[in-house]
């Protein structure tokens, strides 16, 4: 890829000149449609990916068979960078959840781009420190925050990119179960009595967000 155009979100927002100029001398562009994979959790991995466009989930299925949704990366994110740091099976299934459009560098080029400018490395540390500390805020979320407050976070967490004022989520209950780590019938239950004191409102297409403040003051609740 030749044709560069910077991107103001995300953490390519604050990118170095080091990292912009490999993705714009050494970048392929990978186009995804809405349901396509780009990997599955434990295959090998040897790239560095950065989102142009579009959305994509990241999942995991536990041994019971079970899905897990960890995150959704929009406009501006950069991932894979773990198997650029320790080469081996990728620790997610990444899938587009609509019409996407990436960037993709191989570790190999990386690595000789940052023979030739140091400075890059120090961007490469910078986005394994983010990474490590939102793997630490998951974790810390699964196993301390209850039901209700985790609810509340993702909620608000996968909305962050809506900026009107009663913020749509597009995902069944199910769906948002699976973001966390709750059964259906659990998360129907908090949403139903959330729905009641004018927090949210269902529809056919998902969730409305009536109330973020509220959701927020919910999200950090801790059982004490």
């Amino acid at each position: 890829m030749r044709d560069f155009d910077r991107i103001n979100v995300g953490f390519l927002a604050d990118a170095s000149t080091a990292l912009q100029d490999v993705l714009s001398r050494l970048a392929q562009e990978v186009v995804l449609d809405a349901g396509d994979v780009l990997f599955r959790h434990g295959d090998t991995g040897d790239s560095l990916y950065a989102i142009r466009s579009g959305a994509l989930e990241f999942s995991v299925i536990s041994v019971g068979g079970r899905k897990l949704s960890l995150d959704v990366m929009h406009e501006g994110a950069i991932f894979g960078e773990i198997a650029f740091f320790d080469p081996g099976p990728r620790t997610a299934t990444v899938t587009a959840l609509e019409p996407s459009r990436l960037w993709v560098v191989s570790s190999e080029d990386i690595l000789g781009a940052m023979r030739e400018n140091p400075e890059l490395g120090i961007e490469m540390l910078r986005l394994a420190g983010q990474r490590m500390r939102w793997m630490g805020h998951q974790l810390s979320e699964q196993v301390f925050q209850p039901l209700a407050a985790r609810l509340a976070g993702k909620v608000l967490h996968l909305t962050v990119h809506d900026d009107h004022a009663t913020p749509m989520l597009s995902l069944s209950k199910s769906e948002l179960a699976e973001f966390a780590g709750a059964s259906r019938e659990a998360v129907s239950k908090i949403l139903s009595g959330w729905g009641r004191s004018g927090y949210v409102e269902s529809t056919r297409g998902g969730l409305r967000v009536l109330d973020r403040q509220a959701l927020e003051e919910l999200s950090k609740e801790f059982e004490s």
